[in-house]
């Protein structure tokens, strides 16, 4: 199984139509988060229309499964924390999203909604506990902020999410891809990719242009490739 993640994409509408032509190379493409663009000169209402286009273009030319990250919420709950009601409605059988858990040829995809506050992150981890699979199956965790360590390191320094080092020690994934820091990969101290005893955790970053950082994972070899406007990197995952 051939796996595509990207994330950061903040309405970057030449990356979208790069996706749309690397779909078909993929048997899942991943999003992990900020899809819009809080900051960007339209407003959210107006992203989410021409975003919801792209995303349902691409779930014609492969399963999708996104996540959302803090730029992506359009509404405010009871307790004032964000969410992405606009991507929970897209929902279909073939693009998967926030709270979704999917099972395909043993591979487990658990997909955890943005949180930023203690409600929807008590969520999250409630949906982590519910989601575990039994033995033998490959289980990956899609979250837009990455673990703290080097994948969360900004240049001056690590703005990872330590709830999400505390659930992957409790329950043992084998895989998270996250975003949110988009430098990470680039710096010295930073990365691209980092062990978390036996999980494999991954943040691609973020880059300009009309190509976004990627990874492709191949389930069956084992391996992942970080691709780049600096290079690709291999890591076998042994």
């Amino acid at each position: 199984m051939q796996l595509l993640f990207v994330a950061d994409l903040h309405y970057a509408l030449k990356q979208f139509d790069w996706l749309a032509k690397q779909a078909e190379r993929c048997d899942v493409l991943i999003i992990g988060g900020d899809l819009l663009d809080l900051g960007g000169a339209l407003d959210i209402d107006v992203q989410v229309v021409v975003i919801e286009k792209y995303l349902l273009r691409l779930s014609q030319l492969t399963r999708v499964v996104i996540c959302s990250g803090n730029h992506d919420g359009d509404e405010r709950d009871a307790s004032g924390e964000s969410r992405a009601r606009w991507l929970r409605m897209l929902k279909n059988d073939r693009l998967h999203v926030d709270g979704d858990s999917i099972d395909l040829n043993g591979l487990r995809i658990t997909i955890c909604p943005w949180w930023d506050g203690p409600v929807t992150r008590a969520e999250v981890e409630q949906q982590l506990v519910a989601a575990m699979p039994t033995a033998g199956t490959f289980w990956l965790w899609v979250n837009h902020s990455p673990p703290e360590g080097p994948l969360g390191w900004n240049g001056k320094k690590i703005v990872g999410d330590a709830h999400l080092n505390t659930w992957v020690e409790r329950l043992g994934p084998d895989m998270v891809l996250s975003g949110h820091v988009h430098n990470a990969p680039f710096f010295a101290d930073g990365a691209w990719v980092q062990r978390m005893g036996k999980t494999w955790a991954f943040n691609p970053g973020r880059q300009i242009g009309p190509r976004p950082t990627s990874l492709w994972i191949d389930l069956e070899k084992r391996s992942a490739e970080w691709q780049s406007l600096e290079g690709s990197a291999q890591q076998m995952l042994a």
